[in-house]
């Protein structure tokens, strides 16, 4: 079973603005405590093998200047890879959709232990503000619930190595899990733009029906 709002909590969200390649550009960034020692963290998030049990099976030449593709998802460039404390990549879905993705490694502190791991995944401004033109700013709560899902597989995983991705797929507690993402996402597109209620209702509404087609977004 998954402690859901623990879960949630564990995560800190923000939107902000961080330079890309192209130039000016948007950023989601998350945050988060792993009861894990920084190399075992490493290695789950740089090698092909581990890398396929909690995110997706991963093609490619995996050092800096390779590229990459995750099967069913995201590929690009390996810009750096500094162990164990950071890693960046291009990120992109399709031509004219590439995008920038760094996550950043550090010893927890205080006794317990622990690495702290932060994930910032940096866009074209001119990319993000055409997909809230678009869709309104459910879509960039849509990323940062696809990201959370993420994060919650690699705590899974780094806690039971026999953790199966696909077993999570469709069941009540991922759709829950999914659900308080996209509304704890609302809240940081509420903090940083100051949208209206009734716009980033609506803009929860979108963003979760893509994960959790069955939920209404109203669970508190």
């Amino acid at each position: 079973m998954i402690d859901i709002i623990d879960q949630i909590n564990a995560i800190h969200r923000e939107i902000g603005d961080r330079p890309v390649a192209s130039g000016a550009g948007r950023s989601l960034l998350l945050r988060r405590v792993y009861d894990a020692d920084i190399e075992d963290v490493w290695s789950a998030c740089t090698e092909a093998d581990r890398i396929g049990r909690w995110l997706a099976p991963i093609d490619g030449d995996l050092r800096p200047g390779g590229s990459f593709q995750l099967k069913g998802n995201a590929g690009g460039v390996i810009l750096r890879c500094d162990r164990p404390e950071l890693i960046k990549v291009t990120w992109g879905f399709g031509e004219g959709m590439v995008t920038e993705v760094e996550v950043r490694l550090a010893p927890a502190p205080g006794p317990d232990g622990g690495t702290v791991l932060e994930l910032e995944h940096a866009s074209p401004a001119e990319i993000v503000d055409e997909l809230v033109r678009a869709h309104g700013p459910g879509g960039t709560i849509g990323i940062g619930g696809g990201w959370d899902l993420t994060l919650l597989g690699l705590d899974l995983y780094l806690h039971d190595t026999a953790f199966d991705p696909a077993a999570l797929e469709d069941t009540p507690e991922l759709k829950e899990f999914a659900t308080r993402s996209c509304q704890a996402w609302g809240a940081a597109v509420q903090t940083a733009w100051g949208t209206g209620d009734d716009d980033l209702a609506a803009a929860v509404a979108f963003a979760t029906q893509h994960y959790a087609p069955d939920a209404t977004g109203d669970e508190r």
